[in-house]
């Protein structure tokens, strides 16, 4: 008797398609369409990006590349992108690290608002968190001037310096490696420290010995992800670096198209060419030292650790919301007060208090209503369509072999790259890629919503992709097993089985992609025109404009906005797998 199962063989309890039997058609074609477009949108804008920069008529020509490299402002750029990421990742990496130990090692109390609060500002755009800090620590500062703390008028902040600038960069991106080393604290099985302990090893001997040096490869990480970070890094380089005359590549890059317009292309793209080598390298050399650091473990994760402290559990606490208050609220403090006052510099006083900036960003200016506009639909668009695009290639991806397996891989692949790359870069290759009209149609993307749209699903699908993977790992195959003897196509099967399954995880993804592309300037800094503005840009051109107290207004909205959204994340947290949403367990 010739049943369905006929075509299958049994792997390790699991039944799959037999090796040499062709794929169905839904399979393939849904194979083709997901892989021709992550390409489309993907490799080929980095591609001619890469032809443009290296390629001459003749073929390979580094000339350019060469003559760019001798350029001395290019030089400098380089020079200061590479300082300015090296210092801020190392204090990112020292300061992540030890709030990783102290909440992840310890037994401090209301660990939930605490970790909450300590990722906050890696869900707040860069160029927010600079403008917060740029009110705290400026001489219209309306929470230094009352103190006769605040810088006198005329007189340039200390927050416009090299100094300020790396503070700053680490600031934002310590977030990411408390996230990371955190997470490799609670992978650590107990056995090794209770051992060390019973022999009699105290506290700081296990942490030495033991601790940071199975925690190294994470280490080492959250180091490069911190550099790359901020090697690609506008919002703050910009804000902070163009009063410095401290100019990193990126913001070299936006000067000179926004100056000369698309006449200057090839010269930025062979710029971003350089800026995207040394990222790629960056983690390149990442995964290369990580390998050799790993450390095989023997036992299963357990409960992460939990020092008593006893006494000193008190001063902790303390120090660590402290740390929160003046790093957090301090800025966004004096962010809420700048919207309220109808001048900067005006102390906020009854007298004094406004609302009238919020009613004029939220309801009176037009640019703003558009740019409100633009990223909603823009973000919501992206994080929709990368929750189809990572259901369908996450199950190529986990559950099919061989070729298929492989193509898949491949796209994810290109995925992965387009996030690797600073935005800015990516910015770059998509206008070498959509500024001449489309074949056939004779339409330019450029200039318009769809190219900011396709542009964030580029840049932030590896984001959207990475936990419906983690859900399908955990998912039994032999639920596909049984549709298939039913008689379920492939599209039927992912449609009735998988995508319901799937769908937590997928919108958990989706809604951190939504919060990241709704925020972004980068990506947007050099695709927007008149009537295509978007949050972030709106925001940074009325800092750079001088309507400080309009900027203010926006990013408080923005803010709160964000806040919000986090926290209503936290009813996916039951329902998708663990890690998905970065500050709940």
């Amino acid at each position: 008797m010739t049943t369905a199962l006929d075509d299958t063989a049994s792997v390790g309890g699991a039944r799959r398609l037999a090796p040499g039997k062709p794929a169905e058609f839904g399979e393939g074609i849904t194979l083709a369409v997901l892989v021709l477009f992550v390409t489309l949108i993907c490799g080929l804008p980095m591609a001619l990006l890469f032809k443009v920069g290296l390629t001459g008529p003749a073929g390979i020509d580094l000339a350019p590349l060469a003559e760019a490299m001798a350029n001395r402002s290019v030089q400098t750029a380089l020079w200061n992108s590479l300082e300015s990421s090296v210092l801020s990742a190392l204090l990112a990496v020292i300061l992540g690290a030890l709030l990783a130990l102290a909440v992840g090692l310890t037994d401090v109390r209301a660990k939930g608002p605490l970790v909450f609060c300590l990722l906050l500002p890696m869900m707040i755009p860069p160029h927010v968190i600079a403008i917060a800090w740029i009110q705290a620590m400026g001489p219209g500062s309306p929470l230094l001037k009352p103190l006769g703390l605040a810088p006198e008028m005329g007189e340039t902040p200390g927050i416009y310096s090299v100094t300020g600038l790396v503070s700053l960069l680490a600031l934002q991106h310590a977030p990411l490696v408390f996230l990371i080393l955190r997470a490799a604290l609670r992978a650590l099985p107990r056995e090794l420290a209770d051992a060390a302990r019973v022999c009699g090893a105290g506290g700081p001997r296990v942490l030495l010995r033991i601790t940071l040096p199975l925690i190294a490869p994470s280490l080492l990480a959250s180091f490069m992800l911190a550099f790359v970070a901020a090697l690609g890094n506008f919002g703050i380089n910009a804000l902070l670096g163009i009063p410095a005359r401290y100019t990193t590549l990126p913001v070299l890059m936006w000067r000179r198209l926004a100056s000369f317009g698309p006449d200057v292309l090839p010269n930025v793209a062979v710029i971003s060419v350089v800026l995207a080598v040394v990222t790629l390298l960056a983690v390149g050399l990442q995964s290369l030292l990580q390998r050799r650091l790993r450390a095989s473990l023997i036992g299963l994760p357990q409960a992460p650790l939990a020092y008593a402290l006893g006494r000193a559990r008190l001063p902790l606490e303390m120090a660590l919301w402290g740390f929160i208050a003046v790093t957090l609220a301090l800025p966004f403090a004096a962010l809420v007060a700048t919207a309220l006052v109808p001048t900067y510099g005006l102390a906020l006083t009854p007298a004094t208090l406004t609302l009238d900036n919020f009613a004029e960003v939220l309801w009176r200016q037009g640019v703003t209503l558009r740019a409100f506009a633009n990223s909603t639909l823009t973000a919501a668009a992206a994080a929709a369509l990368i929750a189809a695009v990572a259901i369908g290639l996450g199950h190529l991806m986990v559950h099919r072999t061989g070729r298929t397996r492989q193509l898949a891989g491949l796209a994810s692949a290109q995925a992965d790259i387009a996030f690797a790359v600073p935005g800015l870069v990516v910015s770059i290759a998509f206008i070498l890629a959509f500024l001449k009209p489309l074949p056939g149609l004779g339409l330019s993307l450029y200039g318009t919503l769809w190219i900011i749209l396709l542009a964030y699903v580029a840049v932030f699908l590896s984001v959207g992709l990475k936990p419906v993977t983690a859900a399908y790992l955990q998912m039994d195959r032999s639920l596909e097993d049984a549709a298939r003897v039913a008689g379920a196509g492939y599209l039927t099967r992912v449609r009735r089985i998988f995508a319901p399954l799937v769908a937590p995880a997928a919108a958990s993804g989706a809604i951190l992609v939504f919060l990241t592309a709704y925020n972004e300037v980068t990506v947007s800094a050099l695709l927007w025109s008149s009537g295509t503005e978007t949050i972030g840009t709106t925001i940074f051109n009325y800092e750079d404009s001088g309507a400080t107290t309009l900027a203010a207004a926006m990013s408080t909205v923005v803010v709160l906005a964000t806040v919000a959204v986090m926290v209503a994340m936290n009813g996916l947290a039951r329902h998708v797998p663990a890690g998905s949403i970065p500050w709940r367990d």
